[in-house]
């Protein structure tokens, strides 16, 4: 019997609105904060394409309160939410399956995360693949891994502006990644 088809969910937060695609085994995907429902929505239908619109099932109501409390500043633990990581390599599920033990206000790093899984430090990269290609962040809470030398890279709406703004919603002070300079021509 093949895996259940997505639905998905588009709805407001606080900090904007999210998207939130699902099946019979757990969350798929996640889409965080957008400007507009539209915004989100195709966000969301990129990484879920084939998804249809429905009333979220119990898991991805408890997602969804879970992300308006969050982005509301209110400490919130997303560990005991199921996710289907079908597809995801064996090793991007072991890394994700450690950050799910980051909590609340915790940071790690790209070579922590590496060495907690005992692997060595080229293994860093392998892990800054998986956050880049996390299908749930938040839930896997990809936000909470930093560079070595700072905040590091973030794909998400917003970049890395957007992973410090959840970092200090979490109480976690971090300094704002550098501008981009211009050439003084």
């Amino acid at each position: 019997m093949g895996r259940a088809a997505d639905r998905y969910a588009i709805f407001e937060t606080a900090a904007g609105h999210c998207g939130i695609a699902w099946n019979d085994a757990g969350i798929t995907r996640f889409h965080l904060p957008a400007q507009s429902a539209a915004a989100a929505e195709r966000g969301l239908l990129r990484r879920a394409p084939g998804a249809g619109p429905g009333a979220p099932a119990p898991v991805a109501a408890a997602a969804v309160a879970a992300a308006r409390r969050y982005f509301e500043g209110a400490a919130t633990d997303f560990s005991d939410l199921p996710v289907d990581l079908t597809g995801q390599d064996a090793l991007f599920r072991r890394i994700y399956g450690a950050l799910r033990r980051v909590g609340w206000g915790e940071t790690t790093t790209y070579g922590a995360l590496a060495r907690a899984l005992g692997a060595g430090p080229e293994a860093a990269r392998d892990v800054g693949r998986a956050m880049a290609g996390n299908p749930v962040p938040l839930i896997i809470p990809c936000h909470r891994v930093l560079a070595a030398g700072g905040v590091g890279g973030f794909s998400a709406p917003g970049g890395a502006d957007a992973k410090v703004r959840m970092l200090r919603l979490e109480g976690v002070d971090v300094a704002p990644p550098p501008a981009q300079r211009s050439f003084g021509f």
